[in-house]
């Protein structure tokens, strides 16, 4: 019976000073994450939209909706000879007064965020949808120079939703070998004479990522044929791609 003897008073002592420190880590813990969360709202530039600018960010996307709409009844002017079936296209402006049915297009194009590019056939369709968005993108027709170099920059895979830089040809081989799309060079090829299985390589290929211009870009809401960024440069997409890669 000698174990149930009272237990010393220091040990009643250590008990409550342990669960006292115990108490004061879980505190400065969750003092710590307090202050990350809101040291993170701040780089975020967390504010609260008062009334008006809900109002006037409705009426910039129903006046883009409107815009769009009267873009689209414009005809379409752009050459489709053998020489610029090829386009690249480069998203360059944001969101914020984009009206949804402008993101949609965006998004069908794989333009989900700006300074992005993507490889498009110059057919019918496509240049629908560029009219509809022209002062959220600029394009035009690259050359051989600008596809390799693109590529071999800023070329990026993806299989079954991993990303892999394109560094390793057997990658290629795995997902395109059906198509005797083995190697980088293949890539080059097929992207640069929009050859046979140009959507499946393109598919293959993840949107480029690009360099911001050292410039911001002061004339992005009007078209380049009138002095400004958007739309349809042709040929001068090249000088423009050299600056972003």
């Amino acid at each position: 019976m000698a174990d149930l003897e009272p237990k010393p008073l220091n040990y009643e002592i250590e008990n409550v000073l342990k669960k006292r420190k115990n108490n004061e880590d879980w505190a400065n813990r969750r003092k710590e994450q307090f202050e990350q969360r809101v040291k993170k709202s701040k780089s975020d530039n967390f504010v609260i939209k008062k009334p008006e600018h809900f109002i006037r960010e409705y009426r910039d996307k129903e006046a883009d909706l409107i815009t769009m709409k009267h873009r689209a009844k414009r005809p379409i002017k752009a050459s489709t000879s053998p020489q610029s079936k090829l386009l690249f296209v480069i998203r360059i402006r944001g969101k914020n007064d984009m009206h949804p049915q402008t993101r949609k297009y965006l998004y069908s194009l794989r333009l989900r965020r700006i300074f992005t590019g993507v490889f498009v056939k110059a057919n019918a369709r496509v240049l629908e949808t560029l009219q509809k968005v022209e002062p959220y993108v600029t394009y035009g027709y690259p050359n051989l120079k600008s596809v390799n170099e693109l590529i071999y920059k800023k070329g990026l895979a993806k299989v079954n939703k991993q990303i892999y830089p394109l560094t390793d040809n057997n990658i290629i081989e795995q997902a395109l070998a059906e198509h005797k799309i083995i190697c980088i060079e293949d890539i080059v090829n097929e992207i640069a004479n929009v050859g046979p299985h140009f959507k499946e390589v393109c598919n293959f290929l993840c949107p480029f990522n690009l360099n911001k211009p050292e410039k911001p870009l002061e004339g992005k809401k009007k078209a380049y044929r009138n002095g400004g960024d958007s739309g349809n440069r042709e040929d001068q997409i090249n000088e423009f791609i050299s600056k972003l890669n």
